[in-house]
């Protein structure tokens, strides 16, 4: 009995030396690799957009189309502030998943990711000094990159490994004479499968710490919403990670805070005033961000009408292009697409119009004249499609493969302008059909009469 006791301390002491304490098996990302996956290319692209580059452009070029201008509003300010609140916002949908996963943490800090990450965007505070400096968020920017590609790869072949499976089994349930060489290979190429995807699960996030992975999406988003604050100079806590300056092509604000008045096309589309330096965005930075992007009642978004317009503008500019190709059950399905004011405001067009289109001039000048309303309005249509398809559930957990932004669509469309223009191009087909289809007929009638001629 003794001599048992005393082997049991002699094991003891061999697997746990004094002074050493036991080694705690960490958790692994596992499965949730490839959700995680799917986060990292959206915060990539996120700080992709947020380059001296593409801020540029985006105040030289995004704020500047012509139909943003005419249906949206002439004022720079107010348009950047909705470029700013959209990528805000985007980056708090993220963060919400991140949020989730970071509740699955042993280290207690991560688990606080939600607290400290709302605190952060309120006040500025960093306790744990989670927001990157630039050269080492370009750094892990990369290194996330390949790991997302081993993830995409392990994927893939997961998917393979379960065919080949498939294949085995049913090769093993049939009676074919040939089948024991075809076994035979099934089962090589499921043995090469199985370490192909060792080795993957090696080389992607499915065998990393779950901690340190989720502590990383953590600091991406810190960084991001530093690098936010810093591009649309909301002054207040700067983090000390990221400098403090950009040149001044990428500054979206060059000089000091804007004016608070803003200039509006549509009435305003924000009550109060935008981020501005001030103790009351210690309350709420999120809830302050997501009433920018509140239209107002005179929008096209208010009405959520923005949409069902952007169809309704596709198909007609589709049928400008090719009058002659419209048929009267296509003219019919168009007219059934319209609201009531644009039958209204139609029907008061066309009673002051004749019932023949025969002057090629007149179908000459509306064709350019449609020509130009199509060219600043078209690409708000197409932009409006493009924003709302990337966000629809089929692509939830793709990457955004455009860079269209709320203000570039008719979402902030002011509605009597939309309806005005559009109306315009209703009249102008109608007028160029009319005209296309008459001398369509005239040249019919003379080819009869040729014919006619020829056989008399």
């Amino acid at each position: 009995m003794g001599l048992e006791t005393w082997l049991i301390k002699v094991k003891k002491s061999i697997l746990n030396p004094k002074g050493i304490k036991p080694m705690i098996k960490k958790s692994k990302v596992g499965v949730l690799a490839f959700e995680i996956s799917s986060i990292i290319p959206k915060l990539n692209h996120m700080w992709l957009n947020l380059s001296d580059k593409n801020i540029t452009r985006l105040r030289n070029e995004s704020i500047r189309l012509e139909g943003v201008r005419r249906i949206v509003s002439t004022d720079d300010s107010l348009l950047l502030s909705l470029a700013c609140a959209e990528m805000v916002e985007n980056l708090e949908m993220v963060s919400k998943t991140v949020s989730r996963l970071s509740k699955r943490c042993e280290d207690s800090k991560i688990r606080c990711f939600e607290t400290l990450f709302e605190g952060f965007a309120n006040t500025g505070r960093d306790p744990y000094c989670w927001a990157f400096g630039w050269k080492e968020m370009e750094a892990w920017i990369k290194k996330m990159e390949r790991y997302v590609a081993a993830t995409a790869t392990l994927h893939r072949e997961i998917d393979e490994l379960t065919v080949v499976e498939n294949s085995l089994k049913k090769y093993l349930q049939c009676d074919h004479h040939m089948k024991q060489q075809k076994i035979l290979d099934l089962e090589q190429k499921l043995h090469w499968q199985k370490q192909k995807i060792k080795y993957l699960k090696e080389k992607s996030l499915w065998n990393k710490a779950f901690d340190p992975i989720t502590l990383l999406l953590a600091r991406l988003i810190f960084t991001i919403l530093s690098r936010i604050k810093l591009v649309f100079n909301i002054k207040y806590s700067y983090p000390p990670s990221l400098p403090r300056s950009l040149s001044a092509s990428a500054m979206v604000y060059p000089t000091d805070q804007p004016s608070n008045t803003f200039n509006f096309v549509s009435g305003p589309l924000i009550k109060g005033v935008k981020h501005e330096e001030n103790n009351d965005l210690s309350h709420g930075f999120f809830e302050k961000n997501s009433t920018i992007l509140k239209p107002s009642s005179t929008t096209l978004g208010a009405a959520a009408l923005a949409l069902h317009y952007a169809n309704l503008i596709i198909v007609t500019e589709k049928m400008i292009r090719s009058p002659q190709l419209v048929g009267v059950d296509a003219r019919d399905d168009l007219y059934f697409m319209l609201p009531n004011s644009i039958r209204s405001s139609l029907r008061r067009r066309l009673k002051g119009i004749g019932f023949t289109a025969s002057d090629p001039v007149l179908a000459g000048e509306w064709r350019e004249a449609l020509g130009k309303i199509l060219g600043w309005l078209s690409p708000l249509a197409h932009n409006m499609l493009k924003w709302q398809n990337e966000r629809s559930f089929e692509h939830q957990n793709l990457m955004p493969k455009t860079g269209v932004l709320l203000l570039q669509t008719l979402f902030f469309a002011d509605q009597e302008k939309t309806e005005a223009a559009i109306t315009e191009l209703l009249v102008g087909l109608n007028y160029i059909w009319r005209f296309d289809n008459a001398k369509a007929l005239l040249n019919c009638t003379n080819f009869k009469n040729l014919q006619q001629l020829h056989t008399s």
